[in-house]
């Protein structure tokens, strides 16, 4: 835990975390992460104790094996239960969503059904518009909108997301998780250097268990199938299990 850094003054809240400014640092924020679970852009809502310190933790162990394989993120420290310090990005207004397994929109965009294996991984964009619902956006749409600044902009995002697959994919199948999709989002640092933001999650990841692919990710709450803190927790307590005395 950090005691160098003090919040300041909220600057956004969102539908899972709080970011705040930090006293006397212009290049860092402090993100809070909330107990609130949301599905559906909001329109779904509910909460379970804990979940945002659960959350933080997995976040948080993630950007560090991350950061071991060669890839930078946002984080910079952990801060009390629930929170992080962050470096501050400009966010590039897209998601980055890859997809190794077909589910939730895409099996039901294409008739598909779901768990067939994507023998080369999809990456997708979407545009982050609340108002919007974050709809799916091609290259083209997203540099007429001027989301990206150049194709190369997008390759490289594209690029991204799949090196960050890779080490994930290999991360998850040794806590015996299949990493089915994932959502990611990037921005540029002070150093105008694009960086891993947001959070890597059970919010943001379709996660299922190699033997029995046993749902524990957000689609517990989408779904009304109970157990949301429990799986939360199995995915932090997996972690913790493998990885938390090197991290």
């Amino acid at each position: 835990m950090s005691t160098a850094y003090q919040k300041g003054e909220l600057i956004y809240e969102g539908k899972g975390k709080k970011v705040f400014q930090i006293k006397d640092e212009n290049n860092f924020i402090w993100i809070d992460f909330k107990d609130s679970l949301t599905a559906f852009n909001a329109q779904k809502k509910g909460s379970f104790e804990s979940k945002g310190a659960i959350n933080r933790d997995i976040a948080s162990m993630v950007f560090r094996y991350l950061k071991k394989n060669n890839i930078d993120s946002h984080w910079v420290a952990d801060v009390g239960v629930n929170s992080m310090i962050c470096e501050k990005l400009q966010m590039i207004p897209l998601e980055v969503v890859v997809r190794n397994v077909v589910a939730g929109s895409f099996a039901k965009k294409f008739g598909l059904e779901e768990g067939i294996e994507i023998p080369n991984p999809i990456a997708e964009f979407y545009y982050k518009k609340d108002e919007l619902n974050d709809p799916f956006i091609s290259d083209d749409q997203a540099l007429y909108l001027m989301a990206a600044r150049s194709q190369h902009e997008l390759d490289s995002l594209k690029k991204m997301g799949l090196l960050v697959n890779v080490q994930l994919k290999n991360l998850f199948a040794k806590l015996e998780l299949r990493l089915v999709d994932f959502k990611l989002e990037f921005g540029f640092n002070y150093n105008k250097k694009i960086c891993l933001g947001d959070e890597i999650t059970p919010d943001s990841c379709r996660l299922w268990d190699l033997k029995t692919n046993e749902k524990f990710d957000k689609d517990r709450f989408r779904r009304d199938l109970g157990g949301v803190s429990e799986a939360y927790q199995e995915v932090l307590n997996r972690m913790r299990r493998m990885w938390g005395s090197e991290l």
